[in-house]
């Protein structure tokens, strides 16, 4: 029965992984605990709760998992965008009956929600000490081993192809139903190659991201007649896909015979629309890009040397690896500040207000802000507490 449902909440999550798909929340017993086991927590996106539960049953891990509540949503994006907070945390630390459980006082939060909740917060409502654990779930076995010590592998995030396939899937799904429900009624006798096409073309663009994904420049300032008309800005992966499609579409038609304007038009004009729609926000689409509709891919994450203490609270929050210690001077660096996604994870850890965003201008944007404010969808930083 567990396998079924895992099976059937990871089908329906992909397929509607743009949509929020909670769970319920509270503590869930993992094996059999004692007061001395490790507590996990993370949010009530559904899929993400089964797939941590897999991994602790299937390495027999004998612990206490803790659902907050994210609004259904996965923990990056629920965290980015001010919906799940060191709030909801505190909530079920002192509601979810965990305190009665254990004799300790340290929780092990996901990594990816470090952009949204405040470690010591946490520590200074509850008593609870805040322990970043590793981005994916699968490397909790070797996390616990290592006595809650990431690897940099750990704490980097990936875009591997299973995860390619994924959001290929999460965009070709309801594309797919659209155009099948507007062919039915306007071009029937195209169905079953429109649905072939609007599942083929998003397969082709997540799947072969990497063979093109440096031709990409996130830090590139929009071009478009509108900022959110990202295909513009990036136009190069976009029209080499369609050039692409088109080209094979004119081999093929010549091959069978059927070469005509008509055909070619049509079918350049539905590719187009499907490679415009997957596109607009492509970077975004991943975790290892700023999403273009984000003015935030221009900022800067930089440091006042004078505040920092070379804590190495960073290093551990960051997904980018971006972080480094200098242990001669006892501060942070950046020696791979090119690969930072401007999470703002670092920023809102750091205890001692080192880390800021800085814009192109040289305007600064104190952590307080970054605190307080969050992104919503179109990248708008809007006040959540």
């Amino acid at each position: 029965m567990n396998s079924f449902k895992y099976v059937a909440v990871n089908i329906i999550g992909t397929l509607l992984r743009g949509f929020p798909f909670p769970c319920k929340t509270g503590l869930v017993k993992i094996g059999n605990p004692d007061e001395n086991s490790p507590v996990f927590l993370t949010g009530n996106y559904c899929v993400t709760v089964e797939r941590v539960k897999r991994v602790l049953e299937k390495n027999d891990i004998d612990c206490y998992l803790l659902v907050a509540n994210s609004r259904g949503i996965n923990v990056w994006c629920s965290a980015a965008g001010g919906h799940f907070t060191h709030h909801d945390v505190i909530s079920v630390l002192k509601t979810g009956g965990i305190e009665r459980c254990v004799n300790h006082r340290n929780v092990i939060l996901p990594q990816l929600a470090a952009t949204g909740i405040e470690a010591r917060v946490i520590k200074g409502k509850t008593g609870w000490n805040a322990i970043w654990g590793p981005v994916y779930a699968k490397d909790i076995p070797e996390f616990i081993r290592n006595g809650y010590g990431k690897t940099p592998e750990m704490r980097e995030v990936e875009f591997p192809l299973m995860h390619r396939v994924e959001m290929a899937v999460m965009w070709a799904f309801p594309f797919s139903a659209i155009v099948i429900f507007m062919a039915f009624f306007l071009w029937r006798s195209a169905l079953l190659p429109l649905f072939v096409l609007t599942w083929l073309l998003p397969l082709l663009i997540f799947v072969f991201f990497p063979l093109y994904s440096k031709l990409l420049t996130p830090r590139k300032k929009g071009a478009g007649f509108s900022r959110y008309t990202v295909i513009f800005d990036f136009s190069k992966v976009p029209l080499i896909l369609e050039a692409t499609f088109v080209l094979f579409l004119v081999m093929y038609s010549i091959f069978i015979g059927k070469l005509s304007l008509e055909l070619l038009f049509r079918w350049s004009f539905v590719s187009f629309v499907i490679v415009l729609l997957v596109s607009i926000d492509l970077m975004g689409s991943t975790p290892v890009y700023k999403s273009g509709l984000h003015e935030e891919r221009l900022l800067k994450v930089s440091l006042d040397e004078k505040k920092c203490r070379g804590c190495g609270i960073c290093k551990q929050v960051c997904p980018r690896n971006c972080h480094e210690i200098d242990e001669e001077r006892h501060v942070a660096v950046m020696p791979r500040a090119k690969k930072c996604v401007q999470c703002g994870a670092c920023i809102v850890q750091c205890p001692f207000d080192a880390l800021y965003f800085a814009s192109p201008r040289g305007k600064r944007i104190p952590p307080e802000v970054i605190r307080k404010f969050k992104l919503n969808f179109l990248g708008k930083r809007l006040r959540k507490e």
